[in-house]
């Protein structure tokens, strides 16, 4: 595992981070489908003695239940790993989700998230959502006080654009950026990575698989029988015509990956990391077996030749689409 310091802090991020979204479980609105709480902590921990050493989680996955299954997972570890954490996001007594950013709410929101998480400190606590947008100054100053309190080490946004930034930047430095990016998700190239490198902000990119398209094990049929409740039965890229010309594109890269004795899994994270403005790409898991196939892309770069192979590959896609 290859390990990545997070723009102008001290953390040494590896380049692979465990992503806890789908820890949340079922029965809320952005949910997986069901989830094992027990084969949640066997990952985690897996994750850990393979060299993983941060986790992304964020207190409106599950409800506040991802962060407590995270807590419970790192409690007893001999070394505990990085933590990060996001605000943003409230529910109430029936689940509804809301965004807020004012600082009372950001105050309560930490407080809980130390509670479930059952740490002292946070090591890195992000805005999920730039939501609404006139408040994310008001978040962002109660965030930095949050740092000055002790209660969390670094501050980071999530899903924000390069204005966005630039209008918190003088409040207080930002740590990290948390954004897509994916083969299929590519909008950052153009200007957020350059800001970000020219800033010296971390960026720890998220749905680096595209929420498992690009695995290799995504058929239609697989669609059809996802959970009633796992988000991705919304999401048009698990529809078509986007889903065939996606299918199609992981097996393509099953041909690639073959030739160097890799998934399409892994081709798709190196793909991501060929990028030096990344410092890690958070992998969504939720069991053991998953980590165990996606870590040793945390030690290999992608050959060159099969760079452009799959510029050419996104590039035919392109064409497929505007051509339906």
């Amino acid at each position: 595992m290859r390990y990545r310091k997070l723009g102008w802090t001290d953390l040494e991020l590896s380049v692979i981070g465990f992503g806890s979204w789908a820890l949340g479980g079922g029965g809320w609105r952005y949910s997986w489908g069901p989830q094992d709480d027990r084969e949640s902590v066997e990952a985690i921990r897996r994750a850990v003695d393979l060299g993983v050493n941060w986790i992304d989680t964020a207190a409106v996955y599950g409800l506040g239940h991802s962060e407590e299954v995270v807590g419970r997972a790192i409690r007893g570890l001999s070394r505990r790993p990085i933590i990060a954490t996001k605000c943003g996001l409230v529910w109430d007594e029936n689940g509804n989700i809301t965004n807020c950013l004012k600082r009372e709410s950001i105050r309560k929101e930490v407080e809980a998230s130390l509670r479930r998480l059952k740490v002292d400190v946070i090591d890195l606590y992000q805005i999920h959502w730039p939501v609404p947008d006139e408040d994310i100054e008001e978040a962002w100053e109660e965030m930095s006080r949050l740092v000055k309190e002790g209660k969390v080490r670094y501050i980071g946004v999530s899903n924000f654009s390069v204005a966005q930034m630039e209008r918190i930047a003088s409040i207080h430095p930002i740590a990290s950026l948390q954004p897509p990016y994916s083969m299929l998700r590519r909008d950052i190239e153009e200007e957020i990575l350059p800001y970000c490198a020219a800033n010296n902000i971390g960026v720890i990119v998220y749905s680096p698989m595209q929420k498992g398209l690009l695995t290799g094990k995504v058929t239609k049929e697989w669609v059809a029988n996802l959970p009633p409740d796992d988000h991705r039965r919304n999401d048009p890229m698990f529809q078509e015509p986007q889903l065939g010309l996606n299918v199609e594109l992981a097996e393509r890269l099953r041909e690639i990956g073959a030739k160097h004795g890799k998934t399409p899994a892994q081709v798709a994270v190196a793909w991501v990391l060929r990028r030096r403005e990344v410092t890690s790409a958070i992998v969504g898991i939720r069991r053991p077996s998953q980590i165990e196939e996606i870590v040793p892309a945390g030690d290999w770069d992608l050959p060159e030749d099969d760079i452009q192979t799959i510029e050419q590959l996104l590039v035919e896609r392109e064409e497929k689409l505007k051509n339906l």
